[in-house]
């Protein structure tokens, strides 16, 4: 199939544009995106110090208008009556693609319940690239992004993960790095991972092995930087994590659980691959311990 020409294009009219920028090098942004951000009235942006560096390395003027986590509810209904007024309009975050583990989707969502057209320019993404060169099997995969930081919110998304059988990808800070692995390696047991580091950039380094030779290799080193994205394998058969203290699991299991005991045995004995009674029992016999 011929490509359009540049003239058949859907970048006319007022509209907000979701552009995709680069995670790390800066020729990572299409000329699509640097077009849309002349051509636009307004940049929406995560922290307009940032994508100032961007514009000013491509002799874009375009103005700017910070939006963040903590201002987009507000500043949403300000851009949506801009589009409204014939103003086009581009989101861009930090790094990436906007709504993908950044601020986005509050002013998607207001953009689309007015009607207003919202015209995707696709990019760099620290998810796709880290999948496309992980090795991992990627027919189907799963993304989960950045953990809660409270223990037992974490383990329960992990607990429902473990069962998953294909990829799932995470995203954590390198001071988090090593405790995000010993938490999967102790619910899901030493799978096959990749640990993308610093992507796109001067110092790319791909980690591949198993969580624990990751975790070993990181922990020989004085320190970890870069923002890390981790491709972990999905479970299978010969896979299932070893049960080598059942106590010791279902105490790691109540810290900080809501559940009641019935599902969170039911929980624990799917992915023990125990029977639930004998989980049950040990979760009645412990949680008084907790």
């Amino acid at each position: 199939m011929p490509f359009p020409s540049p003239s058949d294009r859907q970048d006319d009219g007022p509209a907000l544009y979701i552009v995709s920028t680069p995670i790390g090098n800066l020729e990572d942004i299409t000329l699509r995106a640097l077009r849309v951000l002349k051509e636009v009235s307004l940049i929406a942006a995560e922290d307009t110090r940032h994508t100032r560096k961007l514009l000013s390395a491509y002799e874009i003027t375009t103005r700017m208008m910070a939006l963040h986590e903590h201002n987009e509810e507000e500043r949403a209904s300000r851009i949506v009556a801009k589009i409204l007024a014939g103003e086009s309009v581009a989101l861009v975050t930090d790094a990436g693609t906007p709504c993908i583990s950044d601020p986005g989707y509050r002013l998607v969502s207001a953009a689309t319940r007015e009607g207003v057209r919202v015209v995707p320019v696709p990019g760099a993404s620290a998810l796709l690239a880290g999948l496309a060169a992980a090795g991992l099997p990627t027919d189907a995969f799963h993304y989960q992004g950045f953990l809660p930081k409270k223990q037992g919110k974490r383990r329960d998304i992990l607990t429902a993960l473990a069962p998953l059988s294909h990829t799932f990808v995470l995203y954590e800070s390198p001071s988090r790095i090593q405790r995000l692995l010993g938490e999967l390696e102790s619910i899901l047991g030493d799978r096959p991972a990749v640990l993308a580091r610093e992507l796109t950039k001067r110092h790319e380094e791909f980690l591949r092995g198993t969580l624990s030779t990751i975790a070993r290799d990181l922990g020989a080193r004085p320190s970890v930087k870069g923002e890390c994205t981790l491709m972990v394998g999905g479970a299978t058969e010969t896979a299932a994590p070893p049960v080598a203290d059942l106590d010791e699991e279902v105490r790691r299991a109540l810290e900080g659980s809501e559940e009641s005991p019935s599902r969170l045995a039911k929980s624990l004995a799917k992915r023990l691959g125990l029977p639930k009674g004998e989980v049950y029992d040990a979760v009645v016999r412990l949680s008084g311990d907790t």
